[in-house]
């Protein structure tokens, strides 16, 4: 148990996944979180979202207690994880959202598993353009050599580097950071990166609303105001949000704005 949470696991895609469930008869809530995170990175969110909603997150594959496959897992394979996961659940119509890694397993489980899912949100991930040169064997290994190192570390001094690195990050931040840098199964770094699709393709086959958040770019966020316009302009279920002062992580270096977008998205059906 954890806050009180249940946990528990489902057979999905051929691996065994992990979940943590805050419960309730309330509309259920799915949360994928990003690359070297877990599920209870969301806790700080979740503690918030759950007075509303039946909030589920889950451990990705090589994360946390997750199962870690020898296969291969790009966002597609984790949208099909997640597929699974709503369905051995038999939840109805969730909402999905997505951060970072998350947020293309969120967007390619609504794209190839139409009807599933009833609102989604991608938190700083969707109408991104793949840069090759950084999905090299050696560019992996050099983007993520930093979580080999973090897993000689102790959870106390882990703590110690976020705190340095993310100054602005609120202190419940820091726990379940450090959790998941210790329970991270490197293989995870072999297979990130985007959907070979081009996300024109990928977002075309949406079916239902879909809030993309962006932020800052010079503070690290991914997503660009023009692509984010570009796909709000050419598919009709898509709307963009900016959150301002936060780079990548939205949620943890603007929690205020990032709550009050996502209930307003989420209260809308």
């Amino acid at each position: 148990m954890t806050d009180h949470w249940a946990e528990g696991d489902v057979l999905t895609n051929g691996i065994r996944m992990h979940y943590y469930r805050t419960g309730g008869d309330k509309p259920p809530l799915v949360l994928a979180h990003g690359f070297s995170d877990n599920g209870l990175c969301w806790s700080p969110v979740a503690r918030v979202l759950q007075a509303d909603y039946d909030v589920i997150m889950i451990d990705a594959r090589n994360h946390g207690k997750s199962e870690a496959p020898a296969t291969a897992g790009g966002s597609r394979a984790q949208g099909d994880d997640l597929a699974g996961l709503i369905r051995a659940l038999k939840l109805e119509e969730p909402a999905v959202m997505g951060h970072s890694m998350g947020g293309g397993a969120t967007l390619q489980a609504c794209a190839n598993h139409p009807g599933l899912i009833r609102r989604a949100i991608l938190e700083d991930s969707g109408p991104t353009e793949p840069r090759p040169e950084m999905m090299t064997p050696e560019m992996r290994r050099r983007n993520t050599g930093w979580a080999e190192e973090l897993k000689s570390k102790t959870r106390e001094e882990i703590i110690a580097i976020g705190r340095r690195q993310s100054p602005n990050w609120p202190e419940d931040e820091m726990g379940p950071w450090a959790d998941s840098k210790m329970q991270l199964n490197l293989a995870a770094a072999q297979q990130i990166g985007g959907s070979p699709e081009p996300w024109r393709e990928v977002f075309a086959r949406v079916t239902c609303p879909m809030l993309i958040l962006r932020s800052d770019n010079n503070l690290g966020s991914s997503v660009t105001p023009e692509l984010a316009a570009e796909a709000e302009r050419l598919f009709k279920l898509v709307r963009a949000v900016y959150i301002p002062g936060a780079g990548h992580n939205i949620r943890r270096e603007n929690r205020p704005a990032f709550l009050a977008a996502v209930q307003a998205f989420l209260a809308e059906g």
